[in-house]
């Protein structure tokens, strides 16, 4: 690599990281509670090291995003998360013995990390289903779900994973996430 090339691609990846290191001073100034130079300039010096120290590989950010995906997502990802309270906190309190419990593999469509993380984030927050492991290679969540007591409620359980992936992948994903889901 020539060094000219060398330079171009270190300034391509301090541009990556801009945003990150924006949420970072952001967070900074969040946690002490105030805006003001020293912490401005603080939280620059720490964003800055913790980026160089502890390195992430670069989240390929679209830079797409559709409101009315992201509206039907958010809307139906709050109607689940009302609907699942209220049938965990009935299970809960219902005289009924345990329920039988499992968990499941999930094979993901897309092989996008930001995807990934941003499915594993909505289900573990939608009571009654936890994500157990995420096989960011495979691209495969593990999950564990309540009240799966025959096949078709695993398999019920397994479209509500994948359904979560599609409606983000409709708000937010790549052209390549949107060929490999078929929209």
């Amino acid at each position: 690599m020539t060094d000219n090339a060398a330079k171009k691609h270190l300034r391509v990846r301090f541009l990556h990281q801009i945003p990150l290191i924006v949420a970072l001073v952001v967070l900074w100034m969040l946690l002490w509670g105030n805006v003001s130079v020293l912490n401005l300039v603080t939280g620059l010096v720490l964003a800055i090291l913790v980026t160089r120290v502890f390195y992430l590989p670069p989240v390929d950010l679209t830079g797409r995003l559709h409101p009315w995906h992201l509206a039907v997502f958010v809307g139906t990802f709050a109607w689940q998360l009302v609907g699942a309270s209220f049938i965990v906190a009935a299970q809960a309190f219902g005289r009924r013995p345990a329920r039988q419990n499992a968990v499941i593999a999930v094979q993901l469509y897309t092989r996008s990390d930001l995807i990934m993380t941003l499915t594993a984030i909505a289900l573990s927050l939608i009571p009654g289903s936890l994500v157990l492991e995420a096989d960011r290679a495979n691209s495969i969540l593990y999950l564990h779900v309540l009240n799966t007591p025959s096949l078709e409620a695993v398999e019920k359980a397994r479209r509500r994973v994948l359904l979560i992936e599609h409606r983000i992948v409709l708000a937010l994903g790549s052209h390549d996430d949107l060929e490999r889901i078929g929209a």
